[in-house]
């Protein structure tokens, strides 16, 4: 019985290491070549041990039964190679290539893409079922935290603010270089007047 919160991660079983799989799928695969796909229930079977699903399950029955069947064929064909029809041959042949390239190719599938699941669904989600219908509550701060949490300053009203400096008045410098144009305006005009007396003499 647990409460609210985060179930216990359930053990899950370690996956084994990718040179491990890929021994045993070259084996599987070579056994079920050289048996001519008579042995392709042992892929089968395997593969239904790792994934555990009732359709490998079924594809295991299957396989057992039809290399049943193509062993039963092959004890009931003559011995003698001249003798046997060209269409028991082609069917026999059909029978072996069709078992043994459909055993081979779906055990490498389905093992191949179950690993890989097994390897992207790895980490357990956090959230639990549990989470949804529990209670939502701020969690407290922890005591240490509370008496470091400073409060923001807040402005003082008895302060009285402090007007903006008002612009000193600039120096009456304007005036006075007019004033000292004006004079060397007057003093240019004299001189020029002089000058002009000076000539006509």
């Amino acid at each position: 019985m647990h409460g609210y919160g985060l179930t216990p991660q359930q053990p899950t079983t370690p996956r084994p290491s990718q040179a491990t799989l890929t021994a045993v799928r070259v084996i599987l695969v070579v056994v079920t070549v050289l048996s001519c796909g008579l042995l392709g229930w042992a892929a089968m079977l395997r593969l239904a041990i790792v994934t555990r699903r009732p359709r490998d399950w079924i594809l295991l029955v299957v396989v057992a039964l039809l290399n049943g069947g193509l062993f039963v064929f092959i004890m009931a064909t003559p011995d003698d190679p001249d003798d046997m029809s060209d269409a028991a041959a082609l069917v026999m042949l059909l029978w072996l290539v069709g078992v043994l390239a459909g055993v081979i190719t779906y055990y490498l599938y389905a093992e191949i893409r179950h690993y890989n699941s097994l390897g992207s669904t790895s980490t357990p989600s956090l959230p639990s079922p549990y989470a949804a219908t529990a209670p939502v509550h701020p969690a407290p701060l922890p005591y240490q935290q509370q008496h470091l949490v400073q409060p923001r300053p807040q402005p003082n009203p008895y302060t009285v603010p402090t007007p903006p400096p008002t612009p000193t008045p600039a120096p009456q410098r304007l005036d006075q270089v007019r004033a000292e144009l004006d004079e060397l305006s007057d003093y240019l005009r004299q001189e020029n007047k002089e000058h002009k007396k000076g000539e006509d003499r």
